[in-house]
């Protein structure tokens, strides 16, 4: 039976963490900082193994793989971006806006998976996009509501609907695609990925309804969030500037299920909102400040859902 949420999670342990000056032109939650590099990685290998520490003493599989060392990859630590997993076996490869970020896919990752016991029917590779200059970024581009086939996308330089479109063929969901934007300094700037703005567990949706401009488009959201029996949780748009987007509902092998957000996230909700989402799930809150800053991510990017079929 198809579920929303999987007990097993993929996530990189950063070799080289830093600032990527390629994915800093659209996405406006990066900020430089002027440490030492070495000291940077450190602090985020910190973060990434307390996160990892939370997840598993909730009883949640982690598979933690380490980053290689070369070639450079300073945001292998969001595996989201560059392929996805599903009931069926298949797992899609996708076409990566930062040219830099086209390293982190590795094939050594994939037979890993099998080794583990997971089996892959199909290898959907939608990075032939990459040479018309056409973009979609696995779940960060993608809110998969895996039960209903639908997929909630928000169009940007990094979510083009040609592939769009093709994923929703090949893989068989219904689209539901917006615009959805931000104010930077003063200027309107679309939204570089959905999951900032968006997440959809099994019985919630965390949505922020006020970056979608278009009237018509935020009410088709709500339509298809209600219709498919979501309990509706809106955010700010302050609080999408914390993350408080940026949530994925995992389960452990009891199948309790838990929302993970940064601490970020967590502080910038109110009480309401909180009590809302502990109403069906437990709550996970890992402290990302160094991830967040200078990555430009949080904490659902750091985390790959496997729903592979064992072998």
């Amino acid at each position: 039976m198809i579920q929303q949420t999987t007990a097993t999670i993929l996530m990189v342990r950063p070799a080289n963490f830093g600032f990527n000056p390629e994915t800093a032109t659209n996405n406006f939650y990066q900020k430089k900082d002027e440490r030492n590099p070495s000291e940077i990685n450190k602090l985020a290998q910190m973060e990434f193994d307390q996160f990892v520490g939370l997840l598993l003493e909730k009883g949640i599989n982690v598979l933690v793989v380490e980053d290689t060392d070369e070639p450079k990859k300073t945001d292998a630590i969001f595996p989201n971006n560059w392929f996805s997993t599903h009931h069926d076996g298949k797992l899609v490869l996708y076409p990566m806006f930062s040219s830099n970020r086209r390293l982190e896919r590795r094939k050594d990752l994939i037979e890993l998976l099998m080794k583990k016991g997971f089996r892959i029917t199909e290898i959907v590779d939608l990075t032939f996009f990459e040479k018309d200059g056409q973009f979609l970024e696995g779940t960060g581009s993608l809110i998969l509501d895996r039960v209903n086939k639908i997929a909630y996308a928000c169009r940007s330089l990094r979510t083009h609907t040609v592939p769009l479109n093709y994923f929703g063929r090949i893989m068989g969901y219904e689209l539901v695609d917006f615009e959805a934007s931000q104010l930077v300094d003063n200027i309107v700037s679309p939204i570089y990925h959905t999951n900032v703005m968006m997440h959809v567990g099994s019985e919630i949706a965390v949505v922020c309804l006020d970056s979608i401009p278009m009237a018509s488009e935020k009410l088709k959201v709500q339509e298809y969030l209600e219709k498919t029996g979501k309990k509706m949780i809106p955010i700010t748009t302050k609080q999408k500037f914390n993350f408080a987007g940026n949530m994925l509902e995992v389960k452990n092998k009891d199948g309790a299920k838990f929302t993970v957000m940064s601490d970020a996230a967590f502080q910038s909700l109110g009480e309401v909102q909180i009590n809302s989402i502990k109403r069906f799930t437990e709550i996970i809150v890992p402290k990302i400040p160094v991830i967040e800053k200078i990555g430009g991510g949080s904490a659902r990017c750091m985390m790959a859902e496997i729903f592979l079929p064992s072998v």
